[in-house]
């Protein structure tokens, strides 16, 4: 929920303060930048949940907290790639790839009821999931709307 806050709050904030922009040049890149302030925000969580998040890996993939790790940098590579508009195209197809793959480990993570923050405690279980897909579809959407059409 709070990428999600972060999310409209940064675009709502952005689009605000740019009004001089042309209409939609200035939705573009306050969707775009909004979209790379929440990656650095889930980036974050990346680095200071890692454990916890590594959890959220099935158990037959290895090096699971490397994985979070470069996750992570990933997430904070996107997010200066869609600040560029010479390469936000193909930074957009990547991402939408990247929400596409991280999505099996939420529904992962759903059903073993992980707490990503806190490994000690349960997580919100299947009804997340109620919650999570949806958002993981809207975050596609919004990727595909202001990066790449």
């Amino acid at each position: 929920m709070k990428p999600l806050f972060v999310l409209l709050i940064t675009f709502v904030l952005l689009v605000g303060f740019n009004r001089y922009l042309e209409a939609e040049e200035n939705h573009i890149f306050a969707g775009n930048i909004a979209m790379g302030v929440m990656l650095l925000f889930t980036a974050m969580g990346h680095f200071k949940f890692k454990t916890s998040m590594a959890a959220m890996v099935p158990l037959f993939i290895p090096k699971k907290v490397e994985i979070i790790v470069f996750t992570g940098i990933l997430e904070i590579l996107l997010a200066i790639g869609l600040g560029i508009p010479a390469i936000r195209y193909p930074v957009g197809i990547v991402l939408i790839l990247f929400l596409l793959a991280i999505l099996p480990a939420n529904i992962y993570a759903a059903k073993h009821r992980i707490n990503y923050e806190d490994l000690y405690k349960p997580g919100p279980g299947l009804k997340y999931l109620w919650f999570r897909v949806p958002f993981q579809f809207f975050l596609i959407a919004w990727v595909w709307y202001f990066s790449l059409r």
